[in-house]
């Protein structure tokens, strides 16, 4: 589906809500920046905000065409990955004046949810320029920002102006253009756990937005070998269906038409990388090597014919937080507690419906079928396990769910394949 079919008016959907996104102005195509002036016409104090990788892309030529308008100007000046947390926030929070009309981001994903949380709060529009086609979030209103130490997904508002232009987005790093394929590939992922939350916890699924990212996710895939060849309309393509990905994100309200089991596992690599001070894959890149990991887990999962359960003590639980999450754990425990995920027993539905559920998570393709996929267009498999470790890939698939409240095929593998001997494994690690 065209993007700007879904934007700015009511759907009245057949799943009895009613879905929208509004965002002014999209322009995705060679040459767009050229229009810049003329599309942003109607703003006369923008703060634009890039980092030292982001601006030299294009950030002269769109101060150029922009002119005057631009009031302020702020350059992240960072080695490695700019992380958006408070302190970021606030220096771009500190240049925002009475007469700022639009927070403007040269970048991608960390720019994009920084511009969308100081904006939001703000009670201003932002935009953003795309310098890569690396992830979904630009469309979406929710900014993953770095609160008290942890990854969290803030409600905010979708971008007023997203613009990306060909020319620049096909010159992106390999590594950025394979991490945004990736994270579409991982929507086969996401889309199941939230077909399997329909069944088990009762959730909402509506059938419109389902098929939309389903959709987009296969034609992507079709597209794979151009896209890593830089072809212009496979680019585009792509921005578009991440464009796409982010809208049905708000018109869902929420991120789960997009983020399941494999961005728990994202997650907990970059939440457990900050906090023990070590590196990690760029957001799109973990997904995709997390869809293979929750691809497996479901297989293991679907063989299992005559389940048994086990439940873990507080206790353990406690003592697998802190060795895990250090000196945060308290902030894990404090979402499962709000979130009572431990105190709810599924067994009975599980027991009831499990021969639904091992139908629905034979649905998502195989382990080996998103190797393939990741394989065409550059990723190097075994580099996965021997950056993080087997013992941390491990770890994740037990507790990377514990830092959400959402419902996804983790909690069904941890019942099954949690026991007292992992628990010691984990705290002997």
């Amino acid at each position: 589906m065209n993007a700007h079919e879904l934007l700015n008016h009511d759907i009245n959907c057949e799943c009895g809500r009613v879905h929208r996104c509004d965002i002014e102005t999209l322009k995705i195509g060679e040459g767009v920046i050229d229009e810049i002036d003329v599309l942003l016409s109607k703003y006369k104090h923008i703060l634009l905000v890039a980092d030292c990788n982001t601006y030299p892309l294009c950030g002269d030529k769109v101060s150029a065409l922009l002119k005057d308008k631009i009031q302020n100007k702020y350059i992240f000046n960072v080695e490695g990955l700019l992380v958006p947390n408070e302190e970021s926030a606030a220096t771009i929070d500190a240049l925002v004046t009475p007469e700022t009309d639009l927070v403007l981001g040269i970048g991608s994903g960390v720019i994009n949810d920084l511009c969308k949380y100081v904006s939001f709060f703000k009670k201003i529009k932002s935009g953003i320029v795309a310098t890569a086609p690396s992830m979904d979030g630009f469309a979406s209103s929710g900014a993953a920002m770095i609160l008290g130490g942890m990854k969290v997904t803030v409600t905010t508002h979708a971008p007023n102006v997203i613009l990306g232009d060909v020319n620049v987005l096909k010159g992106a790093p390999t590594e950025m253009i394979a991490a945004g394929y990736a994270d579409i590939i991982g929507k086969y992922s996401s889309l199941n756990d939230w077909k399997l939350a329909s069944i088990v916890t009762g959730e909402h699924l509506c059938p419109f937005i389902y098929d939309i990212v389903l959709d987009a996710t296969n034609e992507i895939r079709s597209l794979a070998s151009d896209i890593i060849a830089r072809d212009p309309y496979a680019i585009g393509k792509l921005m578009e269906t991440l464009v796409v990905s982010g809208m049905c994100l708000t018109l869902n309200t929420n991120t789960r038409p997009g983020s399941g089991s494999e961005h728990h596992l994202s997650h907990f690599f970059e939440i457990t990388g900050l906090i023990e001070n070590k590196p990690y894959f760029l957001h799109g890149t973990d997904v995709g090597y997390s869809a293979i990991v929750t691809a497996e887990l479901r297989e293991k999962i679907v063989a299992v014919d005559n389940p048994t359960f086990y439940k873990i003590s507080e206790e353990d639980r406690i003592a697998c937080y802190k060795k895990i999450y250090h000196d945060y754990w308290s902030e894990v425990n404090d979402i499962q507690v709000k979130a009572k995920s431990y105190e709810n027993d599924l067994t009975k539905i599980y027991l009831e419906k499990w021969d639904e559920i091992r139908t629905v998570l034979s649905e998502c393709p195989t382990a080996d079928e998103i190797r393939e996929m990741l394989v065409e267009v550059g990723f190097d498999l075994p580099a996965f396990e021997k950056f993080y470790g087997k013992a941390k890939i491990e770890n994740s698939t037990f507790f990377g769910k514990d830092l959400k409240d959402r419902y996804s095929m983790l909690w069904i593998y941890f019942a099954l394949f949690m026991n007292d001997e992992q628990v010691k494994k984990i705290l002997n690690n």
